[in-house]
């Protein structure tokens, strides 16, 4: 049995328990990375910068071809879609004139919550990045706004969500492939928080009453990492589960720094619905127990779709290349490509945002009128 048909078991009883009577969102904005990114980064992509992901097999699940997004088909916020009865958000940069008042999604892969050029300023890089960070994302949003609505600010996105990320991921690995220590990539999570922060706070200034703000997954459970890393340092340390303990510590401070600062905006517009969605746990829970989601205990740290090795990721064979296969269940691997996950994954993943546990509040019990 495989992770998606695992889940439909094991959340069928929430799904149960919703009414057609239930409240409902008109619209839904997305800020973000690769996780939820629908084809802004294949667009963005200059030229010399090598794109796989616009071909074969992603998508194959779903879309039946690629799409843009970086699984084998839906992604989180396409199933959060979905429970509100609205179409699935396209990519803002693939045609502004198209009508966006139910939504658009403006992330895009790679993006980070600091500025790309302090990144490289800072010399973390050694390549030009693309100019996608949370601020610029935010900045088509504010540009696009009039095209969305011509109402008052209060009454054009009181029935609207918007998702902020998940941002830092980005952030971190610049910092990780840069070789800093632990301690060293500790001390840049206050100013990553910082940015998200202020990101949903301008947000709530513009009109956003609903926002759900993801943290980080365990990347340092993600086959790109366990590959680069171990290679890197013979002396790495791992947890219960075969992850890099230090990577998830990170992942974890971010977390729950995030979590509080959330804490404090609540507490400074009482009228928003700022829910902090848990983008760690649930990935865990399907490492914890394998079995439980149809999930073969060897194949839970291996990504579905790669080149070969212990994790299934090669840097010179990724998915997408020629000759690079997926496998033939993806719902039965928690990883995709060695950094996103499957759609079984996302599934799940937005489930548990949508009814709980994974999120606070979860978004539906969050809903008011």
């Amino acid at each position: 049995m495989g992770l998606a048909l695992a889940l439909s078991f094991l959340l069928c009883f929430c799904l149960h328990g919703l009414s057609s009577g239930s409240p409902y969102f008109t619209s839904l904005f997305t800020l973000g990375d690769s996780y939820i990114d629908a084809g802004n980064f294949v667009i963005m992509a200059p030229p010399a910068v090598p794109v796989w992901h616009d071909r074969p097999p992603y998508g194959m699940t779903f879309f039946g071809r690629p799409t843009g997004r970086l699984s084998d088909g839906r992604v989180t916020v396409d199933f959060i879609a979905e429970q509100f009865g609205l179409p699935l958000l396209r990519a803002s940069l693939l045609n502004r004139s198209d009508n966006v008042s139910r939504g658009i999604n403006f992330a895009v892969g790679g993006a980070t919550a600091i500025d790309v050029d302090f990144y490289e300023r800072s010399k973390l890089v050694q390549f030009k990045l693309i100019n996608n960070s949370l601020n610029v994302q935010l900045d088509w949003f504010e540009e696009l706004r009039p095209t969305i609505c011509n109402k008052t600010v209060g009454e054009c996105f009181s029935k609207a969500l918007f998702f902020v990320g998940e941002f830092g991921v980005n952030d971190y690995n610049f910092l990780w492939n840069a070789g800093k220590t632990e301690h060293e990539v500790r001390s840049y999570v206050p100013k990553v928080v910082k940015n998200i922060a202020v990101a949903v706070e301008r947000l709530i200034k513009g009109g956003a009453v609903y926002v759900v703000v993801p943290g980080n997954p365990p990347n340092g459970c993600s086959p790109t990492m366990l590959t680069t890393r171990s290679s890197l340092n013979k002396t790495i340390m791992y947890d219960r589960i075969g992850c890099l303990s230090d990577i998830n510590r990170v992942a974890k401070y971010h977390n729950s720094m995030l979590h509080a600062a959330i804490r404090v905006l609540r507490g400074k517009y009482s009228h928003a619905r700022i829910i902090y969605a848990d983008f760690y746990g649930p990935i865990i829970t399907i490492l914890e127990n394998p079995s439980r989601f149809g999930v073969t205990g060897d194949d839970a740290l291996r990504a579905c779709c790669g080149g070969g090795g212990a994790y299934n990721w090669n840097a010179s064979a990724v998915c997408g290349m020629p000759g690079v296969t997926a496998c033939k269940n993806p719902s039965a691997f928690v990883n995709w490509d060695g950094i996103h996950y499957t759609e079984a994954t996302y599934r799940f993943i937005a489930e548990g945002w949508l009814h709980g546990p994974f999120a606070d509040p979860p978004i539906l019990s969050a809903l008011r009128y």
